[in-house]
């Protein structure tokens, strides 16, 4: 697994990477919206599959991201 952060054209440079690194999924942070990313306790993030699956997630606390990345991680060991 891995993370992006970007600005622009977020979903298409996320899946750029997530092919570049060979990974199974990548976690897509964005700072589009109010209260996500740096010097918040939430953020917004995108999981997006190396099978093509995009699940975007709503506005959570960075805990609450924390286990749904657990989460993934763990179905796919």
């Amino acid at each position: 697994m891995g993370f992006a952060l970007e600005t622009n054209d977020e979903l298409a440079n996320a899946k750029k990477k997530l092919e570049k690194k060979n990974l199974d999924f990548i976690v897509l942070n964005s700072l589009q919206d109010a209260g996500a990313g740096f010097g918040y306790d939430t953020n917004k993030v995108t999981f997006v599959f190396r099978d093509g699956k995009v699940e975007q997630e709503p506005l959570k606390s960075k805990k609450e991201v924390a286990a749904d990345i657990a989460k993934r991680v763990k179905g796919i060991l």
